[in-house]
């Protein structure tokens, strides 16, 4: 999914999602837990450098935690 800047796995994948167990995070709490600033993830969500998925409700952003931690795992176990 998040191989590195230039390679990306499908993105035409789902991941199953547990609404009970997979936290909504703010953009500031995303941030924060993959060790980014709030801008860098807006400035990705703008230009498509990476796929979060954000979910958007309103003029908010949310990011599924399943998500930010495939994103981690991707850049800690490169293949």
């Amino acid at each position: 999914m998040f191989l590195n800047n230039s390679t990306f796995v499908s993105e035409t994948e789902d991941f199953a999602y547990n609404s009970e167990t997979d936290a909504l995070l703010t953009r500031k709490e995303a941030a924060k837990y993959i060790g980014f600033s709030h801008g860098t993830l807006a400035v990705w969500d703008c230009t498509g450098r990476y796929n979060l998925k954000p979910v958007k409700i309103g003029r908010s952003v949310r990011y599924r935690k399943s998500v930010l931690d495939l994103f981690l795992q991707a850049f800690m176990n490169p293949q």
